[in-house]
């Protein structure tokens, strides 16, 4: 639990502590009601977008239904009810989902700080702390995420930094929605994804408009891959949409060049 009134919060206005150029969405698990109130509003005064949620489960539930890559960052409490931190963090990593995770925990003894960081964490913070601190964190551990930006399906291959497609070697010029599509369809790893979770990780729309957006926008994307990948997005009849493997080929093969 952490004693909220403790911990240095950014100030508003000029003196605010901001992440510049850096667009983080996060995820933050605590059972703290004020703890949780205090840093929302510290984190998206700082440039960041904010989701709380108060358990290990509904965490857990939440990065399930939406797949990896959801969210940019989580922090995390060791101390919650039901399962604790350790545990969701665990589950996490034996799913194989990367997302990177910072421990934000009043629990700060040596051997905990270790048990964290070797069950997968990327960094570990001390309740209470300076939030300038914090953001120095958030900021060192988006450095080495992007220092691994590169996300590659079959011979498709995504830049994630500098939000870029090649296939083969060969530039795909894209919009950045296509871009953003294509990339959360190559992070679901294979699973299906509804209409409705594109919606919400594309578009950041919590209901159904009753639109086709989703729908064009896959057709466009679809035009934009048919000379290199023309079935890497599959229809799955009254589910969604999936992303399979792109065959690799011999290296060296052209072919016609995309259109832009």
């Amino acid at each position: 639990m952490l004693h909220s009134t403790s911990t240095t919060l950014p100030a508003t206005g000029d003196d605010a502590g901001k992440l510049p150029e850096i667009h983080l969405n996060v995820l933050l698990v605590d059972d703290d009601p004020k703890f949780r109130r205090y840093m929302r509003k510290g984190l998206e005064e700082s440039g960041l977008r904010v989701e709380t949620v108060d358990s290990g489960e509904e965490a857990d539930r939440m990065l399930l239904e939406r797949g990896p890559g959801a969210f940019d960052l989580l922090l995390l409490d060791v101390m919650l009810p039901q399962s604790s931190g350790w545990d969701l963090l665990l589950t996490l990593r034996r799913r194989s989902d990367p997302t990177p995770v910072i421990f934000v925990t009043a629990r700060g003894a040596v051997e905990e700080r270790v048990k964290g960081l070797r069950l997968g964490a990327d960094d570990y913070v001390i309740k209470p702390f300076e939030f300038s601190e914090l953001l120095a964190r958030i900021e060192a551990v988006d450095r080495r995420r992007e220092a691994a930006s590169l996300l590659t399906v079959g011979a498709l291959t995504l830049d994630l930094e500098h939000r870029t497609v090649t296939c083969r070697g060969v530039r795909i010029e894209m919009s950045p929605r296509e871009f953003e599509l294509l990339l959360t369809l190559a992070r679901a790893r294979g699973r299906v994804l509804t209409r409705g979770e594109l919606l919400k990780q594309v578009w950041g729309i919590d209901f159904d408009p009753g639109t086709n957006v989703v729908n064009v926008q896959v057709a466009r994307l679809r035009r934009r891959l048919e000379a290199w990948a023309p079935d890497a997005i599959r229809t799955v009849v009254g589910e969604g949409y999936v992303l399979g493997q792109v065959e690799a080929e011999t290296a060296g093969e052209t072919g016609p060049t995309p259109a832009s």
